[in-house]
């Protein structure tokens, strides 16, 4: 009989194989400082371009000021019950009103994690006779969520509206043997490539289709549409998402997130996520930060202008030196790369090392296999100069990249990331 641990340890996963070489530096880095367009890495500044801070609001102000006094007033322990037991309070209804009110939806529910939140919205609202159709570039929570799914579940095609269209049919066909019913989910921006979900498209197939819509709404919610309330609202589409979800960890800077629908089934996910039933209630200091954040995101227009001058200055700016940023269309800006994986890991460290700018590598099995991304995520507290120099820090490592200067072996580049971490 095998031993579970030593079996688990000779295959450590698609991350985990690259431990000894990534650990430290490219997988689990230690980032210090106040959270913003510039910290320290490995006791040097660098224009952090890694951070979902997008309004700025980690260290706003007003911010910091309500967060303080409500630590002081609370401290880190009230609620200590789970909501449906001992945790419900007064202010937790208030922000799930202010929630609802802000995306345009019936009633809101306060979730103490967006991860977990979506994992668990999946499971309460499906069953085994249910089948659930979902974008295929769709966010790990969402996956996750799906496949503990005891039904069938169908993938569609990145912002494929015919590929949908087939696979919605294989729905129809099949729940009309099961009795069940449909769900699709798609996000509202998909945080690799900043695509835009089809949720205009989607809605439209409603009139051929009968099926519930869930969107993930993450890198959406707080950039997008009026005020900010989102890509539904970009779309102008809002009312016709059967369930808006969001978290608190993007745009609003904090812990938390929220699900908005019709009151009936909000009532219903209220009594069915065990998620929350099972879990404290969400800290009183995040709910009275979440009620001060959700004031300056909605009332707050020149924090989201600040924002989107510095998307477009990035942008532009990487299109018109030749850089490949896809097809985003929204804040998140990807740099598609040529070269083999050891090629792109070094001039990652270049980046970070030479030229002091920090941005996310993203290899499989976070995108899919052959594609090699780095990842910026501007916000509003980035400066012209912080645009300018990353963008001249591009341009000099891909001549070097083009110039066959990264071409090295594994070897090579294990001793290289030695050095640094020594």
């Amino acid at each position: 009989m095998k031993d579970l641990f030593e079996k688990r340890l000779k295959n450590m996963g698609p991350l985990g194989m690259y431990k000894d070489i990534a650990e430290g530096f490219f997988i689990f880095p230690k980032l210090t400082g106040q959270v913003g367009n510039r910290m320290h890495f490995y006791g040097k500044e660098v224009i952090t371009w890694s951070v979902n801070n997008y309004l700025g609001l980690a260290n706003h102000p007003e911010v910091r000021k309500v967060d303080a006094q409500a630590t002081e007033k609370y401290g880190l322990a009230y609620p200590m019950g789970a909501r449906m037991m001992s945790g419900q309070t007064e202010l937790h209804e208030q922000l799930e009103q202010r929630l609802a009110e802000f995306v345009e939806k019936e009633a809101a529910y306060l979730l103490n994690f967006g991860y977990q939140g979506v994992v668990s919205i999946i499971d309460a609202l499906v069953d085994k006779d249910d089948v659930i159709v979902y974008d295929v570039d769709s966010h790990a929570c969402i996956v996750d969520g799906v496949r503990l799914h005891p039904g069938k579940r169908f993938a569609f095609r990145h912002n494929d509206v015919e590929s949908l269209e087939i696979n919605l049919q294989r729905a129809t066909n099949l729940t009309q043997k099961t009795k069940g019913a449909i769900l699709v989910i798609s996000e509202g921006v998909f945080g690799m490539r900043g695509t835009q979900g089809i949720i205009k498209e989607i809605v439209a197939l409603k009139k051929k289709f009968k099926f519930r819509f869930f969107v993930d709404d993450a890198h959406g919610f707080g950039v997008l549409g009026k005020n900010g309330m989102g890509t539904g609202s970009e779309q102008k589409v809002q009312k016709d998402i059967d369930l808006y979800f969001s978290t608190f960890a993007k745009a609003m800077a904090a812990t938390g997130a929220f699900v908005a629908g019709d009151k009936s089934i909000i009532d219903f996910l209220r009594y069915n996520m065990r998620s929350q039933i099972f879990a404290k209630s969400l800290k009183m200091v995040l709910v009275e930060g979440a009620i001060k954040r959700l004031e300056l995101l909605s009332k707050n227009n020149d924090l989201r202008d600040r924002l989107w001058t510095n998307v477009r200055l990035l942008q532009s700016g990487l299109k018109q030196q030749g850089f490949d940023i896809g097809t985003t269309a929204s804040c998140i800006t990807p740099v598609y790369l040529s070269g083999s994986l050891v090629e792109v890991v070094l001039l990652t460290r270049e980046l970070r090392e030479t030229y002091g700018i920090f941005c996310s590598i993203v290899i499989y099995p976070i995108i899919p296999k052959g594609m090699v991304l780095l990842r910026l995520i501007p916000t509003a507290v980035h400066t012209k100069q912080d645009i300018d120099t990353t963008i001249k820090a591009f341009v000099d490592v891909r001549n070097r990249l083009q110039s066959g200067e990264f071409k090295q072996n594994l070897s090579q580049v294990l001793q290289l990331l030695q050095t640094v971490s020594a």
